[in-house]
């Protein structure tokens, strides 16, 4: 299970989104250009000493994103506030990528385009959109709990229920 985050704008959510994939041991791929400098105040401190406990690999570009995910596979599954399927209706796999697009813009048709699944997290009626980082950790807690990949209530090893 991977953590994709596509030119993300807001440093604060990106720390946020960094320290939950180092506490629970997943990787975060960040596709550029980012909103920031990985050096801005912001970022560093939401993130505190976390980030140096995450596995980060960064892509120049959608482009270069794109090639990679055609060597290492895996499947894409885009979460958007356009989507029509519930993420709790969808059937995660270990190898899932789960990409979030920018908090001001989300992602271009042409990369919801080549998404294998595009979901949506359901929230109330006249409301735009939840803060990213909390859809990230909404739909990375759901992608783990189905796959028995998370870890168990004592702190060891991956959790099967």
């Amino acid at each position: 299970m991977r953590v994709v985050l596509y030119q993300p704008d807001i440093p604060q959510n990106a720390g946020t989104i960094l320290r939950l994939c180092a506490c629970l041991r997943v990787e975060a791929h960040i596709i550029e250009p980012a909103g920031f400098p990985i050096s801005d105040r912001h970022f560093r401190r939401s993130g505190m000493d976390y980030l140096d406990q995450v596995s980060i690999v960064r892509h120049d570009s959608w482009t270069a994103f794109e090639a990679w995910r055609a060597e290492s596979g895996g499947r894409l599954v885009l979460f958007s506030t356009k989507a029509a399927v519930s993420y709790l209706d969808h059937a995660y796999r270990d190898d899932d990528l789960l990409m979030f697009g920018r908090e001001s813009a989300g992602v271009p048709d042409s990369v919801a385009e080549a998404a294998d699944a595009r979901l949506v997290i359901p929230i109330a009626p006249g409301m735009r959109s939840l803060n990213v980082a909390v859809s990230v950790a909404m739909a990375l807690g759901e992608a783990l709990r189905q796959t028995g990949t998370g870890f168990s209530a004592e702190g060891g090893g991956p959790s099967l229920t």
